[in-house]
């Protein structure tokens, strides 16, 4: 699919950095990947962070009378403020004003926006945040989901996570032929509580997808799989996890290669190097996770997303929408039903 000029709505009120890093990522991306970028949000505020000879007319403005704070109960926050960013942002979608979403501001609210302005696509009963993870072998990330959409899941959900997933990781990250993994504790299929079971017998049944067995946690990065599935509440203290044991390494990395002459020579000679290793462990690289399901392409990056993680998001959004990937899940899970029909 050749690439097209995305409209990317952005909560620009969204995020612990708002609105100046979201608008700097926006711009980033608008000049880099060619997307037209719509900032949602207090104009004034907006324009307070745009540079000085940035020209108005190709940046888009939609105002926006409210945002919803990170400590608000997302369900009733949306519903009391109609007008807030994340919501005008979906509408824009729901409108066909825009082909996307991004936001990093409350992503319990950002879901709730999304359920219930866009809904979700038929056959899917839950959508799933899907997340991008670097593997031991490199240029082959792994897609994790859920990662926090859904504390609890039935094994049919699990299942429709795994087709979501494989479409996502064959059309957007170019995979071929996706290897689908279930996390579990033990490799054997009988391992795991019953719904684990019971999902693996789903798994294994479903031509969709190729399935090749439970992942153990010490599988997650191996580069054997392209998409593990997991519920929300399991996902999520993973996603977490591999972030902060990223910036664990980083963080000795500068510290412990500087020590002494010997160190700070290293340290130059590596630094192509040590660039490469935070551009495959950096959270940031990577942007945010597609919530798959909804009928529309919604990003929902990190709170403490800064510029180069709005950028990533934005780029991410535009890759699904350039590869049709609502289009695609819909269409597998109509040939379903016309093949059990």
């Amino acid at each position: 699919m050749g690439s097209t000029c995305a409209r990317i709505a952005i909560d620009a009120m969204g995020g612990d950095h708002a609105p100046g890093e979201i608008v700097a990522g926006a711009l980033r991306a608008r000049e880099e990947l060619g997307v037209k970028v719509l900032l949602v949000g207090d104009p004034q505020q907006i324009e307070r962070k745009l540079p000085p000879n940035t020209n108005l007319g190709q940046v888009e403005i939609v105002p926006a009378e409210d945002a919803i704070a990170m400590d608000e109960e997302p369900l009733s926050a949306i519903r009391r403020k109609p007008k807030a960013s994340i919501n005008v942002a979906m509408d824009l979608v729901k409108r066909q004003q825009a082909d996307a979403v991004v936001s990093a501001g409350h992503s319990g609210a950002a879901m709730a926006a999304a359920l219930l302005r866009l809904g979700r696509l038929r056959g899917i009963d839950r959508p799933a945040i899907g997340a991008v993870f670097p593997t031991i072998v490199a240029n082959k990330p792994v897609l994790i989901l859920d990662v926090g959409a859904n504390v609890d899941c039935r094994p049919k959900f699990l299942e429709q996570f795994a087709v979501m997933g494989s479409v996502y990781s064959q059309y957007v990250l170019g995979i071929e032929q996706p290897l689908v993994g279930l996390l579990n504790i033990g490799e054997e299929d009988s391992k795991g509580n019953d719904a684990a079971v019971r999902a693996n017998q789903l798994l294994r049944e479903n031509p969709q997808i190729s399935f090749i067995g439970n992942a153990e946690g010490r599988d997650v990065l191996s580069g054997r799989f392209d998409v593990i599935v997991c519920d929300g509440f399991v996902g999520n203290v993973l996603l977490k996890f591999a972030e902060a044991v990223g910036g664990v390494i980083l963080q000795i990395l500068r510290e412990e290669l500087p020590q002494g002459l010997h160190g700070q020579i290293g340290t130059a000679i590596l630094k192509p190097n040590l660039k490469r290793i935070k551009q495959r462990m950096d959270h940031a690289e990577h942007g945010g996770g597609l919530l798959l399901g909804v009928d529309g392409i919604c990003i929902i990056s990190h709170g403490s997303s800064q510029a180069p993680s709005i950028f990533n998001a934005i780029r991410i959004a535009k890759e699904a929408v350039d590869n049709q990937v609502l289009d695609r899940i819909q269409s597998q899970y109509q040939s379903t039903q016309c093949e059990s029909g």
